[in-house]
């Protein structure tokens, strides 16, 4: 037997101030707004994105020192339209942000429009509108007004100073510390863990240990000189059982280094080759 679907309810009937009459409040029905045939719905008006003539750049490489940075955006966004300035710091703060400002809206929206994304120095820019309007910028619409801009910031970066999260952090370390009486014990220094000889990186020059008091600078060369590229022998008159030899390139020098080490030159001792420290 097919299933047999319950009839609607009838709406309770309503009392003269709009009101069902068992007491539940009445939502009037939103209103349909007309279709004319042949056109288009008529659709709600959008809210326009904020939008500022100066940019507010992150995620950008924090290697890249402050001067090559500033240049680099510039030479990047002046194809746009004026650049008025750029503002970045290596500070903790500002560390991997920039601020571009432009002549107007209208070219920085085509700016962050098009550079949105970029990689610049391998790290894609996140690029947003600044909210507020930069020293560049109301020097030039409104000179007049640039000392109380300047004035009204100083007093906001003097406010803001003390609630920064970075610095509160760094403060409040510091201050667990000297509770703890860290701050009267020096830091302890840590150890100079040096790598293995035997697990440093390829290097042109060789490193030669174990070496016969009686060694020659042309026994030296003679032995070395059977691998091609060779290019110098040293020897160290202070200390006669090491010496350098360097090759021309490393895969050269890595050659001789696995076909002789352990080569017993005075037919005892086994002289024992490793990668020179960079």
């Amino acid at each position: 037997m097919a299933d047999i679907a319950a009839p609607p309810l009838a709406a309770p009937p309503l009392a003269a101030d709009g009101v069902a009459q068992n007491g539940a409040p009445v939502v009037a029905p939103t209103p349909l707004v007309p279709v004319i045939p042949g056109q288009q719905p008529v659709a709600a008006p959008e809210q326009q994105e904020f939008a500022s003539e100066t940019l507010y750049i992150q995620n950008l490489n924090e290697k890249i020192k402050i001067p090559v940075l500033k240049a680099s955006l510039r030479g990047l966004f002046k194809s746009y339209g004026e650049v008025l300035d750029v503002v970045a710091h290596g500070n903790l703060r500002m560390r991997g942000q920039a601020f571009v400002s432009f002549e107007s809206v209208d070219v920085a929206k085509k700016a962050l429009k098009e550079v949105r994304g970029f990689p610049l120095y391998s790290k894609p820019m996140q690029i947003s509108f600044a909210r507020t309007p930069s020293d560049a910028v109301v020097k030039k619409s409104d000179p007049a007004a640039f000392d109380a801009h300047k004035a009204r910031r100083e007093e906001h970066k003097k406010a803001t100073r003390y609630t920064n999260p970075l610095k509160t952090k760094f403060r409040q370390k510091r201050l667990a510390a000297e509770m703890d009486g860290g701050s009267a014990l020096p830091a302890a220094k840590r150890p100079n863990v040096q790598m293995p000889d035997e697990y440093l990186p390829p290097n042109k020059i060789l490193f030669l240990q174990n070496l016969p008091d009686n060694v020659t600078k042309d026994q030296l060369m003679a032995l070395f000189s059977q691998y091609p590229n060779l290019h110098e022998v040293r020897l160290i008159p202070t200390k006669k059982d090491i010496a350098f030899v360097e090759y021309l390139d490393e895969g050269s020098a890595t050659v001789a280094k696995d076909a002789l080490h352990n080569y017993k030159l005075d037919g005892e001792n086994k002289i024992k080759i490793t990668f020179a420290r960079k």
